[in-house]
């Protein structure tokens, strides 16, 4: 007998109903789930159900089945089933903690083919037709003991990341307009020890700091590629790395060694080389992302360089504009084509203070973005490991017998 069986053949589909009354404080009041609540982006609505009500359980799959990405899985919570998505019920052949994985595993798929001319949703003879490994319900209990642990450990890591950035949000705010004593601790806030700080014109900064504009702290200058048409194949594919916007804006303030394009010989002689250290700055589109050179690399007229003098440290410069990126993205015309100049760089007043400090300030948050690395690195690992794991264990590639083997001789 074939371990594969069809999904049609083993599922109830119970599509979730509209609430009577959305913002319900009453009594009786009960979460409403949708997927932001389900990945933890946002909390429940609280709504009153109405008499044809869905409610799940911990432990239940459901399925969104219509929206921009109808086709995804999600672990239930205790509450009411939004409209928009499906209790998916499967018969006694599967333990339900095994079911959300293998249903999981089939999610690509899904996805891949959901249908409709306006909203898209799940084709409902796809998600029957799809085929899934149903071993005995003793390998289906360690299967989903081992995929349940690697979850539980993506869950923790992606915990710990978010507050390590929450932190790191905190830290440079506090590091910018507090900064370091003497004695290697945060000064306290103006509020408390006002007689530390004076006013500027950005407001309130250490009695030792200084205000200068960027272009007194590094040569401030606009990448250029002067070819037109820029698809001329003569200019491109060569080995010479030709950052783009989108490259800056995925390095998030961090070192940048990958590009998106090359520039042949030719392509370099209409275009600047920046070198290692620059720190690139978008003007358009998105403005003011900031990413700092690992290696040295050619700029667009659509990124502009900071090369930093040496009396200044390179990351405090770019920790300093990437908080003045809200600032310069009000001064952009707010239209189409929506970019700063380099009229709106150069004067950019940032707060300085002395070398020394600036180094501790740049060490400072450099041990809280390794850190932080550390953990999406982890994070990493766990998620590829669930995705082998998954192939192997949900297709019968991997037998768990042996596991249960050693169980058993224990």
């Amino acid at each position: 007998m074939s371990e594969f069986v069809p999904l049609g053949d083993h599922i109830t589909v119970l599509k979730g109903k509209a609430p009577l009354e959305t913002g319900f404080a009453g009594p009786g009041a009960e979460p409403y789930l949708n997927p932001e609540y389900l990945r933890g982006r946002a909390d429940a609505d609280l709504v009153k159900a109405g008499p044809d009500a869905v409610r799940t359980a911990d432990g239940d799959t459901i399925l969104l089945w219509d929206g921009s990405n109808a086709g995804e899985f999600f672990r239930a919570r205790p509450g009411l089933l939004a409209s928009t998505m499906a209790k998916i019920s499967p018969s006694k052949a599967f333990l339900p903690a095994y079911f959300f994985h293998v249903s999981k595993h089939a999610e690509s798929r899904l996805k891949s083919q959901t249908s409709g001319t306006g909203i898209p949703h799940v084709d409902r003879e796809l998600l029957e037709a799809i085929r899934v490994f149903c071993p005995s319900s003793t390998q289906q209990r360690v299967i989903a003991a081992i995929l349940d642990t690697l979850d539980t450990a993506i869950h923790e890591t992606e915990t710990i990341i978010a507050k390590l950035k929450a932190v790191k949000q905190g830290l440079l705010h506090d590091l910018l307009t507090r900064g370091i004593d003497a004695n290697g601790e945060l000064r306290p806030p103006q509020s408390e020890a006002p007689h530390l700080y004076k006013q500027s014109p950005l407001g309130w900064i250490p009695k030792e700091w200084d205000v200068l504009p960027l272009s007194q702290m590094a040569d401030v200058s606009r990448g250029k590629f002067t070819h037109r048409p820029r698809n001329d194949p003569r200019f491109y594919g060569g080995k010479h790395p030709f950052i783009q916007t989108g490259d800056v804006a995925a390095a998030e303030g961090e070192y940048v060694s990958t590009f998106s394009q090359t520039l042949s010989d030719r392509g370099t002689s209409v275009s600047q080389e920046f070198p290692a250290g620059t720190i690139a700055i978008t003007i358009a589109a998105n403005i003011a992302d900031t990413a700092i050179l690992a290696i040295p690399m050619y700029f667009p007229d659509s990124v502009v360089g900071a090369v930093v003098k040496s009396v200044h440290n390179v990351r405090f410069v770019e920790l300093s504009i990437r908080r003045a990126k809200s600032w310069l993205d009000a001064r952009a015309p707010q239209s189409a084509q929506k970019n700063i100049n380099l009229q709106d760089l150069r004067p950019l007043l940032l707060a300085v203070p002395c070398r020394e400090e600036q180094d501790e300030i740049a060490i400072r948050y450099e041990a809280l973005q390794s850190r932080l690395q550390i953990e999406v690195d982890c994070l990493n690992k766990y998620m590829e490991e669930r995705a082998g794991l998954m192939d192997d264990l949900l297709t019968g590639r991997v037998r768990v017998t042996p596991l249960l083997q050693e169980a058993q001789h224990a």
